[in-house]
């Protein structure tokens, strides 16, 4: 089953990009762990929800690029098509010669109509090429106007005309130190109506993924790109082709469908996040050796202690209802903070993944496996 990315805004194009090109590098990465028939059945999966074929053999990503201003999705369409590998269709992008002006209200209310019959025109369109549907995922940012404003008013949109296909937004969470003055209410404004409109929200704070890239990736001077890039690893960590431990070799083929299934177990209950182990950067990983269970002990506690990495990690923190004492001497003036998830999805991926045992591991429960490549261990708390 296919998916259909709407990406929004300067951020959700930037942040498209990158996964798609992230999503073809890994299921066409020379070096794989697996039998060449078992990687062309990858990557016939991975193709099929994430790209069709023109007929010059250069897969097009299945995808809407929509923004108010003109530069950013020229540089998006001409950087995909200087890869050579893949590129965005020639007629599946909407641009406009004047912006939102970081005004959420400006987006949604003149945006938006103005412009809502030549955008679902485009999305019907992505939509007719696809066999069969899984879903939408809309990339968009709550700090400026395009993505928040017109990303919540298209969302709304595509809940009216396809009320049976799933929709998870990608939200980008603003800096605390404030990126745009009037972010804290177009964030509100945003969350308000995705609630509404919306099965899952995926969310990612910027202030959590710049830390990554300090601490874990080591990159001394941080940009967008490299927090686009992190974002992309994580985001084809949770889509990339899996299947069930408990059942058959073959690749689930509904992406969307299964997370919502074991992560939104209440339509009120649909904020979702990831946690990603290893995060490095690949320097480090050709010198670094896991095991499956170290890796599952740290990744079972940044969910315990709600930690956004592995590094710094607080093992005194223990399950409210676990009946064991923290470990070692607990301040007094230290507040812990458990994760108050009420459902999470365990994604392994690697070599010899069925080694991995995770039936002690009462906080992870549901289990999809992938002995493939680049991607590594996930977790997604709902």
């Amino acid at each position: 089953m296919s998916i259909v990315t709407v990406q929004l805004g300067q951020c959700g194009n930037q942040i498209g990009f990158e996964v798609f090109d992230a999503l073809f590098n890994d299921s066409h990465c020379p070096g794989g762990l697996c039998s060449k028939r078992e990687n062309e059945a990858y990557q016939a999966s991975c193709k099929e929800r994430f790209f069709s074929e023109e007929e010059n053999g250069v897969p097009v990503a299945r995808a809407v690029l929509v923004d108010m201003e003109r530069k950013v999705i020229s540089q998006t369409l001409s950087k995909a098509a200087r890869s050579g590998r893949w590129k965005y269709g020639q007629h599946s992008c909407f641009c406009q010669k004047q912006g939102s002006g970081n005004n959420w209200a400006y987006g949604y209310s003149v945006h938006g109509p103005r412009h809502k019959e030549s955008i679902m025109n485009l999305i019907q369109k992505e939509v007719e090429k696809c066999d069969s549907l899984s879903g939408f995922f809309i990339i968009m940012s709550m700090a400026g106007g395009t993505g928040s404003g017109l990303g919540a008013f298209v969302t709304q949109n595509l809940q009216d005309q396809y009320s049976s296909a799933l929709k998870m937004n990608h939200i980008i969470w603003p800096y605390g130190t404030g990126e745009v003055i009037v972010q804290n209410y177009n964030s509100i404004l945003t969350l308000s109506h995705l609630y509404r409109s919306s099965d899952a929200l995926l969310v990612h704070e910027n202030d959590a993924v710049h830390k990554i890239c300090a601490k874990l990736m080591n990159i001394k001077q941080i940009s967008f790109c490299d927090i686009n890039q992190v974002l992309a690893h994580q985001l084809g960590s949770v889509f990339q082709p899996t299947y069930s431990r408990e059942g058959s070799f073959h690749y689930r083929r509904n992406p969307l469908g299964d997370l919502m299934e074991n992560l939104v177990p209440h339509p009120e209950f649909k904020m979702l996040g990831v946690r990603n182990i290893p995060q490095m950067s690949e320097n480090s990983l050709a010198y670094s050796t896991f095991t499956w269970a170290g890796l599952l002990k740290h990744l079972r506690q940044m969910l315990i202690s709600n930690a956004k990495m592995e590094e710094g990690i607080d093992w005194q923190v223990r399950p409210p209802l676990s009946g064991l004492p923290p470990l070692g001497k607990m301040s007094v003036n230290k507040e812990t903070h458990f994760n108050t998830s009420i459902a999470n999805l365990v994604i392994l991926r690697g070599k010899d993944v069925h080694s991995a045992d995770v039936g002690h591991h009462r906080a992870l429960k549901r289990v999809l496996c992938a002995e493939h490549l680049k991607i590594q261990l996930s977790i997604l708390p709902g």
